[in-house]
């Protein structure tokens, strides 16, 4: 693949990883109000849990948008993939975030393994966004002069 210049796709990168981490943050705090709530027993907005489906969705289309994108940079630039940490911890992301995702849609009285599963997920899905971080901006620094 022949493109002119990468600088564009990996700066629709760097506002969606940044957009992603953002919704994660957004998703841990109505998450743990949905939680509190529902342990205390106490009312919550009728807002807070389609805000918090919504949101999830977004994080979902922006952390495959990112897989894309860095598949397709990779692939353009540097004409195979692997080579560097950053590949298997993107791919664990996307795959919590789908599981995460998942399970989130399974959530009801009759399983209750799923909201457990929901949430150990999403504490993993944490250091799963620390190590893409952390790996992405070694890759970063490839491409900056």
């Amino acid at each position: 693949m022949h493109l002119p210049s990468f600088l564009w796709l990996w700066r629709i990168a760097a506002w969606s990883m940044g957009f992603s981490l953002f919704a994660y943050l957004l998703l841990a705090a109505s998450g743990s109000w949905l939680f509190l709530s529902r342990r205390h027993s106490q009312p919550r907005p009728k807002w807070l849990r389609p805000a918090h489906y919504m949101v999830g969705s977004l994080m979902v289309t922006l952390v495959v948008l990112l897989m894309v994108i860095g598949l397709v940079g990779t692939l353009g630039y540097y004409g195979t993939l692997g080579h560097s940490a950053h590949l298997p911890a993107g791919l664990l992301v996307v795959a919590l975030t789908l599981l995460s995702a998942w399970s989130s849609t399974q959530i009801s009285p009759k399983r209750p393994w799923a909201r457990s599963l929901h949430i150990g997920t999403n504490l993993a899905l944490f250091l799963g966004f620390t190590t893409v971080t952390l790996t992405g901006w070694t890759i970063v620094q490839k491409y900056l002069p």
